[in-house]
């Protein structure tokens, strides 16, 4: 009998003392077994006898434990005797070299390229793509001299650069089984991933093709994972261009892409009201939910170190203690991160990217998303950082700007997507190649000027913060609200502990009841509005505006904004005739120097 048939002789039963989860965040009622998803895996793997295993499998279901089990069942069978595991980060070194010592299997973590091999006591080591792309042919050496099993945690990562995938390829062909995990989406861009298959689908799109796959909806419906409740919050935002032109718009409303990048960067900007109001409401609702859960806590996803400071500084001011600041250059970020997932008395951790992927925090009930970046891997996994069930019905709770490309990754959680190479390229782009010489040169002056703006040049300059909408199961609930009304006061007030079925009725609940306690409009109707009048008004108030501007030196954007504090209501190109004639008599009583 050959080697690789041994394997398959020893059964399912290998291992068996491997829990499902570890005890502090085992799901409820799999305490002792293998979660159904992770023997399923576990079965086709045994049946399929494969070198190379992909699982994709959304966050908080379970990886780990499925691959360890998976390591296991083959250094028990005799079929490898050396193990790779291989992070995207050193902090996810020590969680895997843990998490397989609480099996049995001895591996190091601290292992550097400079000690050329690992201990006799360990059965292998824990790496990071970077490692491994630093120094393959040390790598490959060691996989070569035994019969190993290479883990690829979040296999994504090799794809980071073209040095990481080629060394990632060099290290560990000789392998004599290769699991890699991620969870769902793969990548943002096309860059293949190393002992990933790729099929064409009929519209001749090459995707990633996974050998198992448990997405976050089955996951939910399996009481796997938390079910995940969006709190949008949206504002008026004002901001100063690169040209010193200043420009106003209201977070999430329809507008050009770089009105709203503009608008979601001024929400974002820690000088503001937008943050420190949604931090207070985020503080609220992670009080309510330690309620039930008395160990919960709450992480915020910075942009970078700067905000991530400034938003810690509020959340001691908000909280009365010492927010943990997690900072990718900092040597002790992984003990920073242990200390606060250990000490449940801590409320709140800041960080800019250590804590989005992979790291394990349980108590993470509460999140809010702080930053810029908004493709969906980064959204997913950082999502995943609060999906993770410990026992029944917890419920976990993150805040978000409301732009539209967030909405529409938080409406679209149980989606279940591929990595694809050499996707078609759209009308638009086709049509690029058409332009002409003057019109591409205008093109690339126009982009270099929005580089410049992005720069350093733009300026926030005012923020403020509104209850937007909840989201949910890919519906939206809520009618809008002023930060503290009792509308969001509803929906901030929801238990920490719901299935999700009860989390949907209660949702439902609270938008009929907002339907019935707002007050019915018994206003006539308003005459049909004469476009021709407007546009006479417009210009109009655009021509005192201006020469207002000349009189007193002020910009005419900063006038126009001044109205709309004073006056109320939105731009000039959505105002009502009632309210250009208000900005009229007000800008009218400025000129003869009364306010």
């Amino acid at each position: 009998m050959e080697q690789s048939e041994t394997l398959f002789d020893v059964g399912t039963d290998v291992g068996r003392s491997l829990p499902p989860v570890y005890p502090h965040r085992a799901a409820h009622g799999t305490a002792g077994t293998l979660r159904h998803w992770q023997q399923e895996a576990l079965d086709l793997y045994i049946q399929k006898r494969p070198k190379d295993f992909l699982a994709v499998a959304t966050p908080g279901a379970g990886k780990t434990t499925f691959a360890l089990r998976v390591a296991k069942l083959l250094v028990e069978s005799g079929e490898v005797n050396r193990i790779y595991v291989v992070a995207p980060t050193e902090h996810l070194k020590r969680q895997w070299a843990d998490a397989a010592g609480r099996v049995g299997l001895a591996l190091d973590p601290n292992f550097k390229n400079s000690d050329g091999r690992h201990g006799r006591q360990y059965i292998g080591v824990v790496v990071t793509y970077a490692q491994v792309a630093n120094k393959p042919a040390l790598h490959r050496n060691k996989t070569e001299a035994a019969r190993t099993l290479v883990i690829f945690d979040e296999i994504h990562h090799a794809g980071d650069a073209l040095s990481w995938g080629d060394g990632v390829r060099e290290a560990f062909d000789p392998a004599v089984r290769r699991l890699a995990l991620t969870g769902t989406p793969f990548r943002s861009d096309t860059s293949p991933i190393p002992f990933v298959e790729y099929v064409e689908d009929g519209a001749g799109v090459r995707r990633s093709k996974a050998d198992y796959a448990y997405n976050y909806g089955p996951a939910l419906k399996d009481r796997v994972v938390r079910p995940v409740v969006f709190m949008a919050y949206s504002g008026n935002m004002r901001w100063r261009t690169s040209s010193g032109e200043e420009m106003e718009a209201q977070l999430g409303a329809a507008a050009t892409k770089d009105i709203t990048n503009h608008a979601w960067r001024t929400a974002l900007n820690p000088e503001g009201e937008w943050i420190p109001s949604v931090l207070k409401a985020a503080h609220q609702r992670l009080l309510k939910v330690r309620d039930k859960i008395d160990d919960a806590g709450g992480l915020v996803i910075a942009t970078d170190h700067e905000a991530a400071r400034a938003y810690a500084a509020q959340l001691d001011e908000l909280t009365g203690q010492k927010t943990t600041v997690v900072l990718s250059d900092d040597k002790g970020a992984s003990n920073q991160i242990e200390k606060f997932s250990d000490d449940p008395s801590k409320l709140w951790m800041v960080a800019v990217r250590m804590v989005s992927e992979g790291v394990d925090v349980p108590r993470l009930c509460v999140g809010v998303y702080a930053t810029s970046t908004s493709t969906p891997l980064f959204f997913a996994q950082a999502v995943g950082r609060f999906v993770r069930l410990r026992k029944k019905a917890e419920v976990a709770s993150v805040f978000l700007p409301s732009v539209p490309v967030l909405t529409d990754l938080a409406n679209e959680m149980e989606q279940e997507r591929d990595h694809a190479l050499e996707v078609p390229r759209s009308a638009a782009e086709d049509a690029e190649e058409n332009l002409d010489d003057d019109l591409l040169e205008e093109a690339n002056r126009e982009e270099r000027g929005s580089e410049a703006m992005d720069r350093g040049e733009f300026a926030a300059l005012h923020s403020n913060a509104a209850f937007d909408k909840v989201l949910f199961d890919g519906s939206e609930f809520g009618l809008g609200g002023a930060m503290g009304s009792e509308e969001e006061m509803d929906f901030l007030g929801i238990p920490g502990l719901l299935e999700p079925e009860q989390v949907s009725t209660l949702l439902r609940q609270h938008q009929a009841d907002q339907l019935r306690r707002r007050p019915q409009d018994s206003t006539p109707a308003e005459p049909v509005v004469d476009h021709r009048q407007l546009k006479t008004l417009r210009a109009t108030l655009n021509k005192s505006v201006s020469a207002y501007a000349a009189k007193t030196g002020t910009h005419q954007g900063s006038i126009h904004t001044r109205l709309r504090e004073v006056c109320g209501g939105p731009a000039v190109g959505q105002a009502t005739q009632a309210q250009l004639e208000e900005r009229l008599k007000k800008i009218q009583m400025w000129f003869v120097g009364r306010r």
